[in-house]
């Protein structure tokens, strides 16, 4: 028997008559069963009906974006481009991977050598270094950001839990325990801490004096007073609060002897901040030293000759990883980075040059009638 229904209720998911519903028994005229529908609520957002906004893309507002974008990106790319490259920088290779480099005695230094290698590397700087002078040492080769690495660490022991400190977190396995007793600090980040030592020397008719090195405010201030404590008890013995630990596997001493003024020792030493703050991307650099400017009539380091002396503890070739010492003034945006204004001046006159193709595009064909004449 033919079975018939109007549109509505075609539009309403279900006929007047006895017609079957899939999941269901018959839906009839009789029946009292809940009647089963697909039809969407009748709300403003589920039947379409919210106001909406379409740009209509003409030449007279295109052209204008593109010139003002522009107009404002390339000279802020110029600015940022040139400071950048006023800023100081000279950097030195140590890893003394070529047989005439003075550190090519020391390639294959082990983490335990007693005494430690050491090599002296002189250098020449061709421009004086006018404000302050940070110090950096770079890795390459060294991947920091690798997902067991990151993860190596117990931030609970570092903040100064007294529990964790004895009990330290599953997550420093293999760098939890040693000799049966808890490492502080433990994981794989804090075991292979860089403890290369670095010192500068100027040299003036054959004297060398040495460059102040400020060893404090190279670290982040909230990872100083906040993210590293060391244990609570008397903070002027941190002999007796690492009492029933044991120092990482590769450090050649504790961490209660990492320096020998107490506000600089232990987990708030600024070295080994800086280092558990781990890098992004395998080549880096980490600040290591201040040099500050004494005199505002002369420059941190006048132009001259130099000497950098190495203590080479820190054994990078069997990975092929690199060594460098880098020395660099900063500017308003900080180090030295010539990428941010190069992608300014880049994006930029990009624009720019659509602007004008667009606009003799627009000037030559704009105006032609492209409607077809409809005879009557």
């Amino acid at each position: 028997m033919a079975v018939s229904y109007s549109a509505k209720e075609e539009a309403d998911g279900h006929p007047s008559g006895g017609v079957g519903v899939p999941g269901g028994g018959a839906v009839g005229g009789g029946g009292g069963g809940a009647v089963k529908t697909r039809k969407p609520d009748n709300t403003a957002f589920k039947q379409q009906r919210l106001p909406a906004w379409q740009p209509i893309l003409t030449a007279g507002t295109v052209l204008p974006a593109f010139f003002i974008i522009g107009l404002i990106f390339i000279p802020i790319g110029i600015g940022i481009f040139v400071t950048s490259n006023n800023i100081r920088e000279y950097e030195i290779d140590y890893t003394g991977t070529e047989p005439s480099s003075p550190c090519n005695k020391c390639l294959n230094v082990s983490w335990d050598s007693t005494p430690p290698c050491t090599c002296t590397i002189n250098f020449t700087l061709e421009h004086s270094f006018e404000s302050n002078v940070f110090m950096y040492y770079g890795l390459s080769n060294f991947y920091q950001n690798h997902r067991r690495y990151v993860k190596s660490r117990d931030d609970s022991q570092l903040n100064g839990d007294n529990s964790s400190l004895l009990n330290p977190s599953k997550e420093c396995e293999p760098y939890r325990t040693n000799e049966d007793k808890p490492i502080a600090p433990c994981g794989a980040i804090a075991n292979s801490m860089f403890n290369d030592t670095l010192e500068l020397y100027r040299i003036d008719n054959d004297t060398r004096t040495p460059i102040t090195l400020i060893k404090k405010g190279i670290a982040w201030w909230t990872d100083k007073n906040v993210k590293f404590r060391n244990p609570t008890g008397d903070g002027n013995n941190l002999t007796a609060l690492f009492q029933g630990t044991t120092k990482p596997v590769n450090w050649p001493k504790p961490v209660y002897m990492l320096d020998s003024e107490p506000d600089n020792n232990g987990f708030i030493n600024e070295d080994f901040i800086v280092w558990m703050r781990t890098a992004a991307l395998p080549t880096f650099r980490k600040l290591y030293r201040l040099i500050e400017r004494k005199n505002n009539l002369q420059p941190t380091l006048q132009a001259g000759k130099y000497s950098l002396d190495i203590a080479y503890n820190y054994p990078v070739h069997s990975f092929d990883g690199r060594k460098r010492m880098i020395l660099s003034t900063i500017s308003w945006m900080g180090g030295k980075n010539p990428f941010l204004g190069i992608a300014y001046i880049t994006v930029g006159s990009i624009c720019f040059f659509l602007g004008v193709v667009l606009l003799f595009i627009h000037h030559k064909y704009g105006n032609r009638n492209t409607s077809a004449d409809i005879p009557n």
